[in-house]
């Protein structure tokens, strides 16, 4: 038995009860054992980053040791393997996300390139004055500021569709502002700061009735929830590895083929080319005319790899728990005198944002900090949201299928004590 053989989960012993797959699980998660200030670390800073199991970092590992070389540039062996291997890599991606095919998913360095890479070569070109783009008030901040850029340039235009108070997207406005006029539609699958799980097939479905195209930011879905961009039928669907327990720098666009191939390329360079002259240059074929130069090879190895984690644990106990974990979370917070939720939408992911009385969010991240308890305090790169609600930023736990209801408990606890500390 291999070293990651010892560290995967045995999700098909039916005798394994749900506590003890748990603990099977964050067995796997080195970073789990650390120690904080003294404190055993409690890590609930996932919509962030995710940790990462001994299957994602052996198998960096194990490229370094015996696979390293450059990918689709040499005929020596190991240059062999290493292109094997990156475009198995590509297929598992494929798969994951229910692509027609590899020439749909393009590697990039994570979500924030991805909407860049559409906005440059696929939105520019199409946009003028009068046209608009069409967002939520509860974008991240990349899925903002490239549109502006494109607007900035183009004379374009954006529309924001609003929220209520609960984080919920308003769906009538949502109708109101789609019209001939709309260019493109995006939006996030999942809010980083409110957990709100957006209706993206219904609202995909509507701005195709107006021949819309749709992006999906879906680098807080891909952790949750099984994503088939076929039954959704977006144009593009984008995701970074660091929030799916795979490493940093990598991430994916999926784009509709016919769309990437009328797309000129995002960058020039190295390995997307089909030739090169000074007078004339001709690109590669899909999906490689998208990855210019040497690209992380061991980052798609090691996104491949937590995809596979993934699917050995399965979105069905990912699911179960995480809601668990998110009832107990609201039920137990609740109890703290002076905690105020921010959004409180039906359909949510496991993510909860609190304000704790007047106290200002860095001051109670520090001293949770000194716990051995990881949150996110401040604006969480979604600013436009915190002036909807009219504060600085919040307070966010955020959590994976590895945390527990004990850490919960001791996330409580500490927020007491901050609450008697600060107060």
């Amino acid at each position: 038995m291999t070293t990651s053989d010892l560290h995967t989960i045995s999700t098909s012993d039916p005798g394994l009860g749900t506590n003890a797959r748990i603990e099977e699980i964050r067995a796997a998660f080195p970073i789990l054992q650390e120690r904080v200030h003294g404190h055993q670390l409690v890590y609930l800073d996932n919509a962030s980053t995710t940790q990462k199991p001994f299957a994602v970092i052996n198998r960096i590992r194990e490229y370094y040791e015996h696979e390293n070389s450059n990918v689709h540039r040499g005929v020596h062996s190991l240059s062999q393997i290493a292109t094997e291997e990156y475009e198995s890599a590509r297929s598992t991606l494929k798969e994951f996300v229910g692509a027609r095919t590899t020439s749909e998913i393009v590697f990039t360095r994570g979500t924030t390139e991805a909407i860049n890479l559409v906005a440059s070569s696929f939105a520019k070109p199409e946009l003028g004055e009068g046209d608009e783009i069409l967002l939520t008030r509860m974008e991240h901040h990349s899925n903002i500021v490239p549109w502006q850029m494109a607007c900035e340039e183009t004379g374009a235009t954006l529309r924001v569709i609003p929220i209520d108070d609960d984080g919920t997207l308003i769906y009538e406005e949502f109708e109101r502002l789609l019209s001939e006029r709309t260019r493109i539609l995006a939006l996030t699958h999942v809010s980083n700061t409110l957990g709100t799980v957006n209706p993206v097939k219904r609202m995909i479905r509507d701005a195709h009735g107006l021949n819309i195209p749709v992006l999906i930011d879906g680098a807080q879905a891909v952790p949750h929830m099984p994503v088939d961009v076929i039954d959704l039928d977006c144009d593009f669907y984008c995701f970074s590895g660091h929030k799916m327990f795979g490493p940093t720098g990598i991430g994916v666009l999926y784009g509709k083929e016919a769309l990437l191939d009328a797309m000129r390329p995002y960058q020039g360079g190295g390995d997307m080319i089909e030739s090169v002259s000074f007078e004339r240059t001709t690109y590669n074929e899909l999906p490689h005319k998208f990855e210019a130069g040497t690209p992380n090879i061991v980052g798609a190895l090691g996104l491949a790899a937590a995809v596979e984690y993934l699917r050995e644990i399965g979105f069905d106990l990912i699911r179960e728990h995480e809601r668990n974990l998110l009832v107990y979370a609201r039920e137990r917070l609740s109890q703290i005198e002076g905690i105020r939720f921010i959004g409180d939408s039906a359909h949510r992911a496991a993510v909860v944002s609190v304000l704790l009385g007047s106290t200002h969010p860095y001051d109670v991240g520090t001293i949770l900090d000194r716990m051995g308890i990881a949150v996110r305090t401040g604006h969480h790169c979604t600013q436009p949201l915190m002036r909807h609600y009219g504060i600085p930023g919040t307070v966010r736990a955020s959590f994976a299928f590895y945390n527990t209801l004990e850490e919960i408990d001791s996330l409580v606890e500490a927020l007491q004590r901050a609450s008697s500390v600060l107060s």
